[in-house]
């Protein structure tokens, strides 16, 4: 839930063209679906069918393809949590077991606005809910998906703190390199993104116990992102922006 407070926040740092400081759902116990979108920036390619072709966005930033699909990854949704999480922001790194979109009503605590990743991590199950709509102003939220490792530390499953992550200083993305998504797409782009049983790590917010949020970009420093494939191959980095802010 992004608060009048927050907006007011965001539309002081927009006028001094820094990054808004933005996002402050609540600890939400709710689930959400997934939509589609397509990320772009300098060639990068929207997505179809396996998705087109990805580009390149910036200076050594790789924009990837955004997915299309027919969301089927709710299946696996439990109904009892971890209470694990401390009141912080960290990177949560577990196991997708079920992304949770608004239209997957079958599942417990439904959220109209939010897609919920549920994540194993050491034998309990834990929510990172994604704000996939604005409150206030432009309610369309802009999606990426960049080509990187994940920042240091290494892959390890747990709840880490003490940590940062900035979309320009770890990977060199800027605002100009988002697909604005309306949030049935989104919710299913998101969705598509994800498979069940691949090594996430979730940086976020947490109130403390079984849920964090603000999974988009904040002040710097403590943005929110998804990187899928944490601990192989070729990983990728979901990212989130609302329409405010510019960086």
């Amino acid at each position: 839930m992004r608060t009048p407070l927050a907006l007011l926040s965001s539309m002081m740092v927009l006028a001094l063209s820094v990054a808004a400081c933005r996002g402050d759902e609540t600890n939400v116990t709710s689930s959400s679906t997934s939509s589609s979108g397509s990320s772009s920036s300098g060639t990068g390619g929207s997505g179809g069918g396996s998705g087109g072709a990805g580009g390149s966005g910036g200076a050594g930033v790789t924009l990837l393809p955004i997915p299309t699909c027919t969301p089927n990854n709710a299946q696996g949704w439990v109904g009892q949590f971890g209470q694990a999480l401390t009141s912080a922001y960290g990177r949560l790194d577990g196991t997708v077991v079920a992304v949770v979109r608004p239209a997957d009503s079958q599942c417990p605590q439904p959220n109209s606005d939010h897609v919920v990743l549920e994540v194993s991590m050491k034998g309990s199950v834990y929510r990172a809910v994604i704000n996939i709509q604005s409150d206030f102003g432009d309610p369309v939220v802009g999606y990426a998906i960049v080509s990187h490792a994940l920042p240091a530390p290494a892959f390890e499953e747990g709840w880490h703190t003490g940590i940062f992550f900035d979309y320009v200083v770890d990977l060199g993305v800027h605002s100009t390199m988002f697909k604005p998504i309306p949030l049935t797409e989104l919710a299913d782009a998101v969705a598509c993104s994800l498979e069940i049983g691949q090594k996430v790590a979730v940086y976020s917010f947490s109130s403390g116990g079984s849920s964090s949020h603000k999974v988009h970009r904040n002040s710097g420093k403590q943005d929110g992102a998804i990187v899928v494939d944490a601990d192989g191959p070729s990983p990728k980095v979901l990212l989130f922006r609302f329409a405010d802010q510019i960086f």
